[in-house]
Order: structure tokens, then C-alpha cells, then sequence
């Protein structure tokens, strides 16, 4: 896959084995606001996927649910092309705008929309109106046995646990067969086991499909769980995208890196390049921290912004030797923040790193804060990044 520059170039993406053009959406969507309040952004999104789920990530309010909206008929652009497989939905230039009823794309909102007053068979039957009863049977019937809930067609929303529900409303939007389905974070309340089954059923029913399939997320876990690939949205364009491991392990942008969790982000002088052993010496400002990262295009005394995981910094209670390790720096323990069973310490080298540690780490170190420790960091644990819009 890879983000248009340019607004007359084509669309390009790789495709999958047994792939076929016709299960592929291309998106070009560009949407104005009078409203200029400073929370309000133009969207600008190109990209093109292929059959299979692709995580559309970001945090909230960076235009997510409005792309799915343009792609569903429910927000009209104000320009762009939208495609799924050969069949056009939106062209601004041509002056097509396919109704929302027509444009077969199934849409699962985070509230799930369910009737409640209808049982799970009923709930499921609703957008089949208009086939044969036979033809309605048999759909309902396989979807429900898709989706592993056959045995509760008789049942309400009410009555059903959630992760159930959630399996309902999949199989509401899936018994249509539709070009394309548009997940608006429908499982963000459930727990990853729960979350893990209902995907892998949702794959194996699209293993026969082969339909795209768009999940919007701003939970890093879920893109790693779900996706098998990432597109990272921010004030409405497309800021990065790949495989997840690629795009939110080793970030290029600082937007996508705070989105991905990198709790230490610095600003950094180019201090020395060393194209002998293909890594960089930079300074970190304020500070003075030398930090050796990977070789990169850039030439000494120039300004970068340099981002390191906190689970990727070790720290020792005594100076440690013999290491393949080039980081190492002496420091002094500030405090600590318990974050989800796991603790958060700060230290002070100059600059304050985050440094992630077990609970069990912290006891068996009895680390305290004030004690002298230091930090251990990989040269390829470290990330230059390009900086967020109004950085310095």
C-alpha cells in the first residue's frame, strides 16, 4: 500500500494471494468545515487496501468514523473518488453520488444498533427484505451458524451477553453480502479473549469472501490483535501506513509514535555521524546525554527528534560492563507510577527517561526513590522521528 502524493496519480496496492481486483476500495475523500474552530481539521484521505481487515488508527477526533462515513454514503465530500472493487459509489468530478441503500457496504456502529424489540433471528432477517423466503432462511441460517449463534435466534439483544450482541450485529451486516464492512470500534467494550474469538470467526467467514474490511480503533493492542494492516489517521490525512509491527514498531513520524506509546521523546543535536559503524551521536537538548542511534541521512548539528520505548530501556543497580549495548548512562531515581500492573520509573540523566519495570523487578531491586541506577538502551531501540506539526 502506499498514501497518494500527488491528487492525479493512480492508486496502487499490492495484492494478496487469490486476490482479486474486484475486492478492492480505493479512497479519495477530501472534506471541508466552515466551522474553522481549532478543533475542527479539512479531511484529505487517500489509500487503497485489499480484501482483508485494515485497522484504521488514530486518536480521538482525527477523522476516523468520517472516512467510514464518506465511504458509506452517510457524509457527502466535497471532492474525491471512492471505488469498491470495479463499481464507483462517489466521483465529484462525474457527479455520482450512489444512495446509501445501494452502495451494499455493511456498517457496525460502536453503539451496535440492534433492535430491541426484535429477537436475534428477526434482528438478523432485517435488511433481507425483498428475496424469496427460501433464499431468507438459508442466508439467516448460515450466518447464524457463521457467527455461532444459532442457538439464540430466538432470544433479545436484552437477554444475550455482550460479546453476543456483537455477534449479532456482524452477522445483521454480514447476510446482506456486502462489497465492504466498516467496524466502528463495536468491540472496544469487550475483553481480548472475547475480542480474539469473535475476530477469528470474522476472519474465517471472509477467508471465503475476500472482502476489505475497515476496523477503526484507537487502542494500540487492537491493531496489533486484529489488523493485518494499519492506516494511521491525524487531523484528517493518512499519516503513515503498513503492517502494524512495521509502522507502529519503528515509527518515522512523532505523531505516529506517541499514538504507538513511546513514552520518551526528545529533541536531540546531531552530534557526530559514524558511517563505519552505520550510527549517529546525538546530544540530547536540554541535557547532556550523548545517545548513539541508527545511521540516517543527516548531516551534523542538525536538529532531530529522537523516541525510545520505556520496555526498552533496562536498568541495573550497578554499573554494568561487558555489554553489546552502546547507551549506557548513570542516573538518579525521581519516582515511580504504577500503571496496570506494571510500574513507570523516572530518572534523571540529564534528561528524565521513563524506564517500564514488573512490580517483582521493582521489589527484588528495592529500588527507592533518590538510589543511583543506570539505564541501558540499545542503539536500535532508538527512533528518529519526524516532528509532530508545531513541534520545535
Amino acid at each position: 500500500m502506499g498514501v497518494i502524493e500527488g491528487e492525479n496519480r493512480p492508486l496502487t496496492m499490492p495484492q494478496p494471494d487469490n486476490a482479486n481486483d474486484s475486492a478492492a476500495i480505493e479512497v479519495f475523500a477530501r472534506k471541508r468545515y466552515r466551522d474553522r474552530s481549532p478543533s475542527r481539521f479539512a479531511l484529505d484521505i487517500r489509500f487503497a487496501v485489499p480484501a482483508g481487515i485494515t485497522i484504521l488508527f488514530g486518536s480521538s477526533g482525527a477523522g476516523k468514523t468520517t472516512a467510514l462515513g464518506c465511504i458509506a454514503g452517510l457524509v457527502t465530500p466535497d471532492d474525491g473518488r471512492i471505488r469498491v472493487g470495479s463499481r464507483v459509489l462517489f466521483d465529484a468530478a462525474a457527479h455520482i453520488d450512489v444512495d446509501v441503500s445501494r452502495r451494499s457496504v455493511g456498517y457496525v456502529f460502536q453503539d451496535l444498533a440492534l433492535f430491541p424489540h426484535l429477537n436475534v433471528e428477526r434482528n438478523v432477517r432485517y435488511g433481507l427484505r425483498g428475496l424469496a423466503e427460501a433464499e431468507r432462511e438459508r442466508r439467516v441460517g448460515e450466518i447464524l451458524d457463521s457467527f455461532r449463534i444459532a442457538s439464540l435466534r430466538a432470544r433479545l439483544p436484552g437477554e444475550i451477553s455482550g460479546g453476543e450482541r456483537q455477534r449479532v450485529a456482524l452477522a445483521r451486516a454480514l447476510v446482506t453480502r456486502p462489497a465492504v464492512l466498516l467496524l466502528d470500534e463495536p468491540l472496544s467494550a469487550l475483553d481480548a479473549a472475547t475480542k480474539g474469538r469473535i475476530v477469528d470467526d470474522l476472519r474465517a467467514w471472509n477467508r471465503a469472501r475476500r472482502i476489505p474490511i475497515l476496523y477503526v480503533t484507537h487502542s494500540r493492542e487492537e491493531v496489533f490483535a486484529l489488523g493485518e494492516r494499519v492506516l494511521v489517521l491525524e487531523r484528517g490525512i493518512v499519516v503513515a501506513e503498513g503492517l502494524p509491527q512495521d509502522v507502529l514498531g519503528a515509527p518515522r513520524e512523532e505523531t505516529v509514535a506517541q499514538l504507538a506509546g513511546f513514552e520518551n521523546i526528545f529533541d536531540s543535536r546531531v552530534d557526530a555521524v559514524h558511517e563505519d559503524t552505520g550510527t549517529m551521536t546525538c546530544r540530547l537538548v536540554p541535557g547532556a546525554v550523548d545517545l548513539e542511534v541508527p545511521l540516517a541521512r543527516i548531516e551534523p548539528g542538525s536538529i532531530v527528534r529522537v523516541g525510545v520505548r520505556a520496555g526498552d530501556i533496562l536498568l541495573a543497580t550497578e554499573e554494568p560492563h561487558g555489554l553489546s549495548a552502546r547507551n549506557v548512562f548513570r542516573g538518579t531515581l525521581t519516582g515511580f507510577e504504577e500503571k496496570d500492573f506494571k510500574v513507570l520509573a523516572r530518572v534523571d540523566c540529564g534528561a528524565t527517561f521513563s524506564v517500564l519495570l514488573t512490580p517483582g523487578a521493582r521489589r527484588s531491586l528495592a529500588l527507592v526513590a533518590g538510589q543511583p541506577v543506570w539505564l541501558i538502551v540499545k542503539t536500535h531501540s532508538c527512533h528518529l522521528l519526524r516532528p509532530a506539526e508545531g513541534s520545535t
